[in-house]
C-alpha cells in the first residue's frame, strides 16, 4: 500500500472522529469519501460509525469504480459518484448534522439559497446551498439530482435527510461542511428575529476576495 493511501486512510478516519465527538453526526450515519492519485476512491464502510473507522477497512475502489478492498461501501455511493462526474471534487462529506437537518424542514427554508448571507465565510466557503427533495437513504435517484445541478452547487441539502459538501480535498470539504451546520445553526438561533444580512455589495466584496479579484 503506498504512503498516499496509508496517509488517506488515516486522514479520513481522524476527521471523521473529530466530526463524531463534536456531535456533528451521531450513530452509524454520514459517510465521506476522497478521490486517490490514480483516479480511484476510498470511501467509509456501509453501517459504520465516525466514531470507530479502522483506516484498514475502508472501501477502496480503482479509477474502474470497482471494489478491490475493504468493506461495502455506503449506499449513499449514487450521490458520491455524482459529484465526482460533475465537479473537480478531491471529497465529498455527507452528514446528518442536527441544525442542517432542522433548517430543511422549516417551510420558510429558500430551496435555491438554504443559508441566508450573515456572515462572510458561509458565503466565501459555500456560496448558494440548495435545497433537494427527500430522498430515501441509498436512493438512485440523488445521483440524479445532483447531475442535474451540473456543477453548479458544490454544497446542498437533502430535506429531512442532511448536507453534502464536495470540495478540492478532504480538509477543504471538512471544514465546508463544518461552516455549514454552523450557519445553520446560526439561523436556527435568529430564527423569528428578523437579523441583519450582508448587503448585497458586502457580498460582492467577500466574493471578489475569495477568488482572489
Amino acid at each position: 500500500m503506498t504512503s498516499e493511501v496509508t496517509r488517506l486512510r488515516e486522514e479520513i478516519c481522524l476527521l471523521a472522529r473529530s466530526m463524531f465527538d463534536r456531535g456533528l453526526t451521531h450513530g452509524s450515519t454520514g459517510n465521506i469519501s476522497a478521490r486517490l492519485a490514480d483516479g480511484g476512491l476510498l470511501v467509509t464502510p456501509t453501517g459504520s460509525s465516525f466514531g470507530r473507522l479502522d483506516p484498514a477497512r475502508l472501501s477502496r475502489f480503482d479509477a474502474n469504480g470497482r471494489l478491490v478492498d475493504g468493506d461495502p461501501p455506503t449506499k449513499e455511493m449514487p450521490l458520491h459518484t455524482a459529484f465526482y462526474e460533475t465537479t473537480a471534487a478531491g471529497a465529498v462529506v455527507h452528514l446528518h448534522a442536527t441544525h442542517s437537518v432542522a433548517l430543511s424542514i422549516l417551510p420558510n427554508t429558500d430551496p435555491d439559497d438554504v443559508l441566508p448571507p450573515l456572515t462572510a465565510y458561509s458565503v466565501m466557503k459555500l456560496g448558494k446551498v440548495k435545497l433537494l427533495p427527500f430522498f430515501a437513504p441509498g436512493d438512485p435517484q440523488m445521483g440524479a439530482a445532483i447531475r442535474e445541478l451540473a456543477g453548479r452547487h458544490p454544497a446542498v441539502l437533502l430535506a429531512h435527510h442532511g448536507p453534502v459538501v464536495a470540495a478540492g480535498d478532504l480538509s477543504a470539504a471538512v471544514e465546508a461542511m463544518e461552516e455549514l451546520e454552523a450557519t445553520a445553526r446560526l439561523v436556527l438561533l435568529c430564527h423569528g428575529l428578523n437579523p441583519r444580512r450582508l448587503a448585497p455589495e458586502q457580498i460582492d466584496a467577500v466574493r471578489a476576495r475569495a477568488s482572489g479579484l
